[in-house]
């Protein structure tokens, strides 16, 4: 995996991105958890989706690491 990315000149880190990507999936989850109902069962909010986001962050991270 390259320590970073070159879009459109900007060298960018490659962690950034992964984080922007695992932020999208986050909200998406935390939707999905809200629709099913869910969420009533969660003690702090704020918390569990902290935890989600830090978990997709580095499942990516250990697929990306596969991957390249």
């Amino acid at each position: 995996m390259p320590a970073e990315l070159d879009i459109f000149g900007v060298y960018v880190p490659t962690f950034l991105l992964l984080a922007l990507a695992a932020m999208a999936v986050t909200r998406l989850l935390s939707r999905l958890v809200s629709q099913v109902g869910l969420g009533r069962l969660i003690w702090h909010r704020a918390l569990f989706d902290l935890s989600v986001f830090v978990l997709v962050t580095g499942a990516g991270y250990v697929l990306l690491q596969r991957i390249a």
